[in-house]
């Protein structure tokens, strides 16, 4: 079985997306959900538009993350209504992204975002940032300390 780890975001209607997307991920047969963290409001990169509330998610699966990503975690966005464009920080309805795989850190951008790092650290503090002896716990320690994030 393989462990990954999901982050939620949403700036468009999220109080009403981000409990559904848990809730589609929930009853997929493909998926045992393990555990989620928090809701966090957290600023937008790049955007001006209105902050995000984002939230992590552990699930165990037999399917590797890319099938997961395309068949699932895409499925979802799209039945919430997600429409990509050019501009990547774009208000979004969902937005789903693995960040782990098997207790390793997949996103290298991990450490540097709020809205990754805060609900990542809830629920699996003691993995490690990639190539560092820091675990998200320390790190989230440290970055309360210095934003505007809040936990819900």
């Amino acid at each position: 079985m393989n462990k990954i780890y999901l982050i939620f975001g949403s700036n468009i209607n999220p109080e009403t997306n981000i409990p559904s997307a848990l809730e589609l991920l929930k009853s997929n047969p493909s998926l045992d959900f393990i555990k989620s963290s928090g809701i966090w409001r957290t600023k937008p990169i790049g955007s001006c538009c209105t902050d995000f509330l984002n939230s992590a998610a552990l699930i165990e699966t037999s399917l590797d993350a890319s099938t997961v990503k395309k068949e699932i975690l895409a499925r979802i966005e799209s039945k919430l209504g997600r429409v990509r464009t050019e501009d990547k920080n774009a208000p979004r309805t969902i937005d789903l992204d693995i960040v782990a795989v098997n207790d390793r850190i997949t996103d290298p951008e991990v450490e540097k975002f709020d809205h990754l790092l805060l609900p990542l650290s809830e629920i699996a503090p003691d993995l490690f940032l990639p190539g560092s002896t820091t675990n998200l716990a320390e790190a989230s320690a440290e970055r309360i300390k210095l934003t505007s994030a809040v936990r819900l």
